[in-house]
């Protein structure tokens, strides 16, 4: 179950209203890098999780504390729309094409769809996409897409802090980035207890399945695919050429790509799937 407090987790204030940073403020809610992303990401993780219960808990823990932020941003979303509302209607009232103008250059559905509220949706009105949230199964993979999640989320708030002069939401966005840096920690620590103490320990990535069954020639690999011969190689002398590999299971080092397969030949079309009777003729790898 789930429970609700009245008050919020930290103090949200504007000073002055501004409907074009209520748009910027969506982004935060419903882009990919947003809270209702990293909110249903831990929540389904925790729903999902098998093992260990601790990870559950904690991934319960902080995919409620996401619940939260949303409800911050959303609220900052409202408060920078407040006295809005007269422009707005005067603009619908005239007949204005120019529907920009529309809640001073803000979103016009936050007037047209959300009543002057917040939306579940980016800051270009797209809604949100649950294709964003990821949830493997696998304990490692899932704390390395958080980090991500977290890396983007509060490079996203931290451009937020430096397009506003508000003082309430700067105090806001603080308060989330801050958040921002202890989540990163977080899932970095896991990932490091997962590794008994050794963060690269837990590659590969599951490390469940052998090795043994890998093509190892090219497990620490780096292939070099810059088919100009005078240019210098991305690899030169760099970390992830040359040397023991993270997981300290191989020896990184580097190739030229060279073509090890063979040309693609496909079977023709099936008459069912009704292509041009010419592409049916043959067997389609004869030259042209």
């Amino acid at each position: 179950m789930f429970y609700h407090d009245k008050k919020l987790q930290y103090k949200v204030r504007v000073d002055k209203p501004n409907p074009q940073f209520a748009r910027a403020l969506q982004q935060a809610i419903g882009g990919i890098e947003g809270e209702i992303r990293v909110c249903l990401q831990y929540l389904f993780q925790a729903w999902n999780a098998r093992g260990p219960v601790r990870y559950r808990d904690m991934l319960l823990d902080t995919g409620t504390e996401e619940i939260a932020h949303i409800e911050m941003l959303a609220t900052a979303v409202c408060l920078n729309l407040e006295g809005a509302s007269s422009s707005v209607i005067d603009t619908i009232v005239g007949n204005d094409p120019l529907m920009e103008k529309i809640v001073g250059g803000g979103d016009p559905r936050h007037y047209l769809s959300g009543g002057l509220g917040a939306l579940a949706s980016d800051a270009n009105g797209v809604p949100f996409n649950g294709s964003w949230v990821v949830s493997s199964g696998n304990m490692a993979s899932d704390m390395l897409a958080n980090v991500t999640a977290e890396a983007t989320g509060r490079t996203l708030a931290t451009r937020l802090y430096e397009m506003t002069d508000d003082a309430g939401m700067k105090d806001m966005l603080a308060f989330l980035i801050a958040r921002d840096t202890m989540h990163q920690q977080q899932w970095l620590a896991v990932l490091e207890e997962l590794g008994q103490g050794n963060l690269y320990k837990v590659l590969p990535i599951p490390n469940s399945f052998p090795q043994a069954q890998e093509v190892q020639e090219f497990s620490y690999a780096f292939v070099n695919t810059n088919i100009d011969p005078e240019q210098p190689s991305a690899g030169t002398n760099r970390r992830w050429t040359h040397g023991p590999s993270l997981d300290g299971r191989g020896t990184f080092r580097e190739i030229k790509a060279q073509p090890l397969g063979q040309e693609p030949q496909l079977a023709p079309p099936i008459p069912q799937g009704h292509a041009q009777t010419e592409q049916m003729q043959g067997s389609g790898h004869e030259k042209a």
